[in-house]
């Protein structure tokens, strides 16, 4: 018999960012492989820093499929929620490819839902709750998309993981080591539960002391600024904007048509994904 053969696509969650060893980054996609079979893996780590949901179906996708696998982990949307060009019909459609491209070809999707970024970086709340709006609607497209295509799905937007510090990085948007070994225990417990996981979990502990305080604030004033003024250029000037929305909707006591008209887009996302299939089949 072949090895099992595991891809992950996506962004620097999948790439590793947060758990580094001897100078490269390793990351849960990686800790979690071994444990898919008592015999050996095939692994492919084809996740990119920055990625958004446009990259994994024009770049990830296909040269995941050219590896004949038979589990993929898709896990993005983050960065697009973190950009000024944020679209769920556009989020929706890209997705809904890929899972479906992933199905016809046989392979079984990995898929999760996450935290919002805004809630990770502790923003105040005019920022972050329109961040959070916007993770919601991916989120909840993930779930409708996961559900239709049977994928196996892993909840990791659950407030116990968003509030555990020793989970995260410096940066406070990627898991340290511990962090990113706990996605792997509760990947690997999703799947084995499903029968597709038959090795040993991998460990919960982590291998590295935690980062000191010191080396924390060393990344944050040097990586970690400038990732923090990459993203800001291209999305401060609209997060501005939905701030100020934010605080007048809030002035006066109408917060909840954002919530409304986000829940209406999603909506309309799905719906449109729908009315495409039909008209194929037609």
């Amino acid at each position: 018999m072949r090895p099992v053969r595991f891809v992950a696509l996506g962004d620097s969650l999948t790439e590793g960012v947060g758990d580094p060893v001897d100078g490269a980054w390793r990351g849960w996609a990686a800790l979690l492989a071994p444990s898919l079979s008592v015999s050996p893996v095939d692994f492919t780590n084809l996740a990119v820093s920055g990625a958004q949901t446009r990259d994994v179906l024009e770049r990830q996708l296909p040269a995941a499929l050219a590896l004949r696998p038979d589990l993929v982990s898709v896990v993005i949307g983050v960065n697009d929620t973190l950009r000024c060009t944020f679209d769920i019909h556009a989020v929706a459609a890209r997705l809904d490819t890929v899972y479906g491209a992933l199905t016809r070809h046989g392979a079984t999707a990995l898929t999760a839902c996450l935290p919002d970024p805004g809630a990770m970086l502790g923003l105040p709340g005019a920022l972050a709750r329109p961040l959070a709006r916007r993770q919601r609607a991916v989120n909840a497209v993930v779930h409708a998309l996961s559900e239709r295509y049977g994928t196996q799905h892993l909840h990791a937007d659950t407030e116990e993981w968003i509030r555990d510090r020793a989970m995260w990085s410096a940066d406070r948007l990627h898991p340290g080591e511990r962090g990113h070994r706990q996605l792997a225990v509760r990947c690997h417990a999703l799947l084995a539960g499903a029968g597709l996981a038959s090795g040993p979990a991998p460990s919960a502990e982590p291998e590295s002391p935690a980062p000191t305080r010191t080396a924390s604030l060393r990344w944050l004033a040097t990586a970690g600024t400038g990732w923090v003024a990459r993203r800001c250029t291209d999305l401060l000037p609209q997060l501005l904007t939905l701030a100020a929305d934010e605080l007048r909707h809030r002035a006066r006591g109408t917060s909840a048509r954002l919530d409304l008209r986000t829940s209406a887009a999603v909506s309309a996302a799905l719906a449109a994904l729908t009315v495409g299939e039909v008209e194929e089949a037609a």
